[in-house]
């Protein structure tokens, strides 16, 4: 089976004016941040907030009436779902989406919102696709694969197509890979249109799938853990999407996950955007392979931006730990009268926040006359923290950080 250019045309002309053109635009600040010439296309902004919805409605506008009237089934941890579930809403086609538990609750919650049928079974996205098999067959539904179906395919690669519409000159594609439905689509468009082009796959380093496959490894014995990535949480990439994506990727790289972090902070910060982890992979590439994509122009995509609130917050102080900006300092001293007192005012002075204060008076390893204290402050960075712990020292009060 193979992907033709001529498909990601018609599935361009069928999308039309069903979807967001989204922008594709350059980034100055992460161009200096990364070392590359940055442009970044925004799926994010699709109703769905995310790149799936092309795939979907490719597929379901090919339905003939009977398939239609039957109604379609799918497996997938989000962003499949709710492109799925709100276009096949649109056209009165009646959609069950099976979801692994683990799914992140915004996700569960949107594809209800947008009319879907929603059953939660399985640990994994290959469990939720099991079961999602059996049901199909239950029920006489047209199952819609995420990623292993070549309309689906037709329908991811008109993200390419529009990126070097909008940026002709880019050198190199990094693009993210779960099941290889959306590298396989744009790889297939890129290559015909600029052949020189680079497309770079990118990989949770717990979920190596397309990389295990290449090196005839078993994946699925090979993945697994809690990536910030879910939605390119795949244990074994899709066969007719590897066929097609193989010949065409010119490497696959793989990312630990502080770069996912990072790059989420950054997009948030920098771009003033909300990414989900896999969302933010192009740009964690960048991150942990700088040499690669050094003074190239480089096309981002942001996949999706459907992450959880609670887990956006966590990501963004976590930042604030790593850059310095967030830090808990431990002091031990006389326990008397006014020594929080004094303390507090010397990192006052020093214009700096006091976050919470953690007062012990038992630890063993403190005199029986003495107190420890962990406070934890928010300064400007690093240089800061630094001069606030001199001044403290100063003070008679060494901290050190904890």
């Amino acid at each position: 089976m193979s992907l033709a250019f001529d498909d990601i045309l018609a599935a361009k002309d069928r999308l039309q004016g069903h979807i967001e053109r989204t922008p594709c635009r350059h980034s100055r600040t992460l161009s200096e941040i990364t070392g590359a010439e940055v442009w970044v296309k925004f799926e994010n902004l699709q109703f769905t907030a995310a790149f799936k919805e092309r795939g979907a409605l490719n597929k379901l506008l090919q339905l003939n009436a009977a398939e239609q009237k039957r109604g379609v089934i799918a497996a997938s941890a989000g962003n499949h779902s709710q492109g799925l579930a709100y276009h096949a809403s649109r056209l009165g086609i009646p959609v069950t989406i099976v979801m692994p538990r683990g799914t992140p609750f915004v996700k569960v919650q949107q594809t209800r919102a947008h009319g879907a049928e929603v059953v939660i079974e399985g640990e994994s996205y290959d469990d939720a696709s099991s079961a999602a098999m059996a049901l199909r067959d239950e029920r006489d539904l047209v199952f819609v694969h995420p990623f292993n179906d070549l309309d689906v395919m037709a329908g991811q690669g008109t993200v390419a197509l529009e990126m070097l519409e909008d940026v002709p000159e880019l050198e190199i594609l990094p693009v993210p890979i779960g099941g290889a439905g959306l590298i396989a689509g744009m790889a297939t468009a890129a290559k015909h249109v600029k052949p020189q082009i680079k497309v770079i796959g990118v990989e949770p380093a717990m979920y190596p799938s397309f990389t295990a496959r290449m090196r005839g490894v078993n994946a699925g014995a090979a993945s697994g853990g809690a990536t910030i990535a879910e939605g390119i949480a795949v244990k074994q990439v899709g066969d007719v999407s590897y066929s097609v994506a193989r010949p065409l990727v010119d490497e696959v790289l793989l990312i630990e996950e502080p770069f996912f972090e990072r790059a989420v902070a950054l997009y948030c910060n920098v771009e003033k955007t909300v990414t989900e982890g896999a969302g933010a992979a192009s740009l964690a590439a960048l991150l942990a392979f700088p040499e690669r994509f050094r003074g190239k122009k480089c096309g981002l995509v942001i996949t999706g931006g459907n992450i959880d609130t609670r887990l956006l917050a966590s990501v963004l102080t976590r930042e604030l730990v790593r850059d310095q900006r967030l830090v808990s300092l431990r002091i031990i001293g006389d326990d008397r009268p006014g020594l929080l007192a004094t303390v507090s005012r010397v990192i006052g002075d020093m214009g700096a926040n006091i976050i919470e204060v953690a007062h012990n008076r038992l630890a063993l390893d403190v005199p029986a006359k003495g107190a420890e204290f962990d406070i934890m402050i928010e300064t400007r960075d690093a240089q800061h923290t630094q001069e606030i712990m001199d001044a403290l020292r100063e003070s008679g009060y060494p901290p050190r950080a904890v």
